[in-house]
């Protein structure tokens, strides 16, 4: 098998034997609509996640779960002279992000990886940063995950990871009926083995997997009439988008009545008028390999 070392820049290093499953599905499925709203989701916030995330140059990176590219565009540019590989186990997903980035960036330095997280095919100690990002909510061991990953740090190399929080949604007009459609995500993550609550729990998730000096920022997004970048790319293209996606499943898993969950829907949408408004917290950790 080739190592990471041994490869090229540009190239895509071959798929390891999967590992037992400890991923779960993606919830929110693979479709055209949700690349774009990955995309949206990563432009609209890009100056909130990736403020004070940039790599020297010549350092390693590894992104972990890199999917469609929508954060992998974004480090490039913060970190230009820096050395990406960027993993995600879907083939489908690594082509479009490699599209995306040659589109964006063609002269980064970013080599493509197919491999499961929890046997990746990198020895230990080969980077100086890993970045992860909306990762850990679709894990069944997130934990697990974490202390795999701090083999792959060199000494004194520093992982980041940001997540969202589902429960940091509140928004006005409340509404009970909108509430239970994110209810319904929630739900539907956890049964899957995921979490979408993970962001309260970075702190000790990450320090329990072996990391040091482990601190997280909480990064707000408040959206209403005077920022209508945000009420159009996080409120309606992000975040309600993301809810719409589960509604065949929500009603499937008879978690709501079809009626709730289009009342619940127009109530969300409601929150993006001009006299709404819409708040959720993102949460960003960073922790390092001391020894």
């Amino acid at each position: 098998m080739q190592t990471a070392a041994a490869a090229t820049t540009g190239t895509t290093l071959p798929t390891p034997e999967p590992a037992a499953r400890t991923a779960v599905d993606y919830v929110h499925g693979y479709s055209p609509r949700e690349a774009r709203r990955l995309g949206d989701q990563a432009d609209t916030l890009a100056a909130l996640l990736h403020d004070g995330t940039a790599y020297p140059a010549g350092s390693r990176v590894l992104e972990v779960g890199c999917g469609v590219g929508a954060q992998t565009v974004h480090l490039v540019d913060s970190s230009p002279g820096a050395h990406f590989t960027a993993v995600d186990r879907s083939a489908d997903s690594l082509a479009k992000a490699r599209a995306r980035v040659t589109a964006h960036a063609p002269d980064a330095d970013v080599r493509w990886c197919r491999a499961d997280l929890f046997a990746l095919p990198f020895p230990d100690a080969e980077f100086d940063h890993i970045f992860v990002c909306f990762v850990l909510e679709h894990l069944a061991a997130a934990q697990q995950a974490l202390a795999g990953l701090r083999r792959l740090l060199r000494p004194g190399g520093t992982i980041t990871v940001i997540e969202g929080d589902h429960g940091s949604a509140f928004f006005h007009p409340d509404s009970a009926y909108a509430r239970a459609t994110i209810d319904c995500l929630v739900r539907l993550q956890a049964d899957g083995g995921g979490n979408s609550l993970v962001g309260r729990q970075l702190q000790p998730l990450i320090a329990q997997a072996g990391y040091d000096d482990v601190r997280v920022r909480p990064c707000t997004v408040y959206a209403d009439r005077t920022r209508p970048e945000l009420v159009d790319g996080f409120t309606r293209s992000t975040f309600i988008a993301m809810i719409e996606s589960v509604r065949d499943d929500a009603l499937a898993a008879a978690l709501i009545t079809e009626a709730d969950w289009e009342h619940g829907i127009a109530d969300l949408r409601r929150t993006a008028d001009d006299d709404g408004t819409f708040h959720y917290t993102f949460f960003k950790a960073t922790g390092t390999r001391s020894a």
